[in-house]
């Protein structure tokens, strides 16, 4: 299976939802899992070699790669059926190499913001994604909520993502999060992750 993690808004917090979600994927489920670091930052990546230095066993595989390695990268990593594969993506989205990328995909995971210009992108992103792969289910996952925060477009962003796809529980914003690694999730966070993860897998990848 191949999931996305995108939004064509950069900072809505794709590469931390993508960690988060290989160690629960990993950890709590015992699932076999490779990410691939498409992002230009690559900060999935940089982490992976620097646990690789402290001698962690890595739980997973990261891949840093560019948009074009796709197409010969897919058919290697789809052999294993039982594998998760979790693209994380650059965003942007005027990339032609992304066609193919959203083409394979089975799943796409799209954080963002209650804000209006991350509901633009986020819109803009869908658009896009759906007139590449109209098969595809998205998730919408709130990202960085901040919890004293009244959010006067909360309610209309919600129902208006519901008409594209599954909207989750929110993740809430707090400094502990920077401290997720490719080999473990602070376990103070734990609660905070795993409404909206338990949802996308119950709904999506359970076998």
């Amino acid at each position: 299976m191949t999931i996305l993690i995108g939004n064509q808004k950069g900072g809505a917090g794709k590469s931390t939802v993508t960690l988060l979600l290989a160690n629960y994927l990993t950890q709590a489920k015992r699932r076999t899992v490779t990410i691939i670091d498409f992002d230009y930052q690559q900060s999935i990546a940089q982490k992976y070699e620097r646990a690789k230095l402290l001698e962690n066993t890595e739980p997973y595989t990261v891949v840093a790669a560019s948009l074009d390695h796709f197409p010969g990268m897919k058919e290697i990593l789809s052999s294993d059926p039982a594998q998760i594969i979790l693209v994380d993506l650059p965003g942007k989205l005027d990339d032609d190499g992304l066609i193919a990328i959203f083409e394979a995909a089975d799943l796409v995971i799209c954080p963002f913001a209650y804000d209006e210009f991350s509901f633009e992108s986020t819109i803009l992103f869908s658009v896009v994604l759906h007139k590449i792969n109209s098969r595809v289910p998205i998730v919408y996952i709130p990202n960085r909520v901040k919890a004293n925060v009244k959010y006067e477009t909360q309610r209309d962003v919600d129902e208006q993502l519901a008409k594209l796809g599954t909207v989750t529980s929110p993740l809430p914003d707090r400094i502990d999060f920077q401290r997720v690694s490719t080999f473990a999730t602070p376990p103070a966070i734990l609660p905070a992750v795993l409404n909206a993860f338990d949802t996308i897998y119950k709904q999506y990848l359970y076998e």
